[in-house]
């Protein structure tokens, strides 16, 4: 996956976050400082919103992006995570978990989140993408380990040149 934590947990916010105007209001306060940059006010003020409504799905969201681009992982993945029990028809938090998962090397919970965000919309295009990088990543692994279990395999090589390609990785 291209730098998955990054690119997976930029999301279409823009969908959670139609709310009423005095939270969109707060709501676009903390992504302009996340914008800028500005994580830690962001995060700050993302949980003092969250203290006074607990339950707002899209800045809950976004404090899990926040802490995720704080590299507190393990935060960020119990906040997705709470997200899809509390709201299982939304795919955004499923994708981010699975953003996590795969940035952690864990490519079959990373498969299993991005499969339950497919379900949950199965019109949402980044969870499609992220599965065929998460599919591709998952094939990598496998070619590389027919390979050590059987290096004449002639065929091998080139699958894992595609996949390396496909990837953007270059060969070790």
């Amino acid at each position: 996956m291209k730098s998955p934590v990054p690119a997976l947990l930029r999301l279409a916010l823009a969908g959670m976050l139609a709310v009423g105007v005095a939270r969109a209001d707060e709501h676009a306060e903390v992504q302009r400082l996340q914008a800028t940059g500005q994580t830690g006010p962001a995060l700050a003020r993302a949980e003092q919103f969250l203290a006074a409504k607990p339950k707002d799905a899209p800045m809950r969201f976004l404090r899990g992006v926040l802490l995720a681009e704080s590299r507190r992982e393990a935060e960020a993945s119990e906040v997705f995570q709470r997200l899809v029990e509390d709201y299982p028809e939304l795919p955004e938090p499923y994708n981010n978990l699975a953003a996590l998962y795969a940035a952690a090397g864990d490519y079959d919970r990373a498969k299993a989140a991005l499969d339950q965000a497919v379900r949950a919309n199965p019109s949402f295009a980044a969870a499609h993408e992220n599965l065929g990088d998460v599919l591709a990543m998952m094939a990598l692994r496998a070619y590389q380990r027919a390979q050590q279990l059987e290096p004449a395999n002639a065929a091998l090589p080139g699958k894992l040149k595609l996949v390396r390609q496909l990837l953007g990785r270059p060969a070790p």
